[in-house]
Order: structure tokens, then sequence, then C-alpha cells
């Protein structure tokens, strides 16, 4: 039988997927501008753990619906790579260097999805597919750069208010050490 926390992780995870999903699904209609590069920097910054299953969730979820194929391949990797990048840059979460850092991400989103293309299409076809992708790119770049810098400090502000699970992930979340830093005696008010 899971713990109290185990399952509350496991919500936590799912919550986080879904999310995700629906965002994307909504803002479809907007070319190129998405709320899952955030989500995915702010749920690194929150629990690197349970960021890595809300991605999977995620992934899987975008392959059930709109189908496996190609284009879903850099989907196995790309997300995960914004994570491992936030979670080696977490020291300098503020709301400016996260902005910097989604609007970099989207800036190079086609060229990280690329490289399927690589092998399927050789280097002309790879090649290809980042240039007829540039400006798409760059209106990512914009829409991400926006989203993060107006949204961080709300959406940090609220995760910071959630009963955080205890965890074993890798080094303590920006969150975490946000309560512990504003809590009088130095530990967290759990």
């Amino acid at each position: 039988m899971l713990q109290k926390n185990g399952i509350r992780r496991i919500a936590y995870a799912a919550i986080m997927g879904a999310l995700m999903i629906v965002l994307q699904v909504a803002m479809a209609p907007l070319p190129n501008i998405e709320l899952v590069s955030f989500l995915v920097l702010a749920f690194t910054l929150y629990d690197a753990r349970l960021a890595r299953a809300a991605i999977a969730i995620f992934v899987v979820a975008e392959g059930l619906i709109f189908g496996f194929h190609l284009w879903w391949a850099c989907y196995l990797y790309v997300w995960y790579v914004l994570h491992f990048v936030t979670l080696a840059l977490r020291r300098w979460a503020s709301p400016l260097f996260c902005a910097v850092l989604c609007g970099a991400f989207g800036l190079f989103f086609g060229t990280l999805c690329s490289v399927p293309y690589f092998f399927t299409l050789g280097p002309a076809g790879g090649f290809a597919w980042i240039l007829s992708g540039l400006l798409f790119d760059i209106a990512h770049c914009i829409g991400n750069f926006c989203l993060a810098l107006v949204l961080y400090t709300p959406v940090m502000r609220v995760l910071s208010h959630l009963p955080a699970p205890k965890t074993d992930s890798v080094g303590q979340s920006v969150v975490q050490d946000a309560k512990e830093a504003a809590a009088p005696n130095g530990h967290s008010p759990q």
C-alpha cells in the first residue's frame, strides 16, 4: 500500500502532466505560443522528480491524442533537455533569467526537434527543416520569453504554497529554498 506521501506525489505528477496537455491543446490555435516550456521550467524548480514524471505523462498523452509520428519522436527528449538545463542552472532562477531561458529554448526548439529529420531525410532534409521553421522559432522565442516573464512570480508563489512532498530528488527546489529563507528560524514552516 502506498503511503500518503507516495499517493500525493503520484497525484501531483498526474495533475502537472494533465495541466501541460490541457494548456497545450487550448493554446494550439496560437502559432508557436505555448505554456509547456514555462511549466516544465516551473515544475522542475518545484520538484525535479515530479517534473520528470509530468513530462512523461505529457509526452505519452500528446502521442495518444495526436498520434505517434516523427514529430513526436523529438518530444521524447526535447522537454527533458529543458528540464535538465533548468536543473543545472536553477541557482540563478529569477523572473528575467527564466524568461531568457524559456525564450532561448523557443528559439532553438526547431533545431532541437530536427534530429529525427537528419536521420530520416539526411543532412539536407535536417537543415531544410531548421531553415523552414526559423520564423516560427522566433515567434516561439518571443512568446516563451513574455509568458515566462509575466507568469514566473505568480506561478512560483502558488507552487510555494503547495505542501511539498518529501523527496530525495536531486537537490532542493527553488521553492523549498524560498520557504526556508522566509521562515523566521530558518526551517521550513511545514
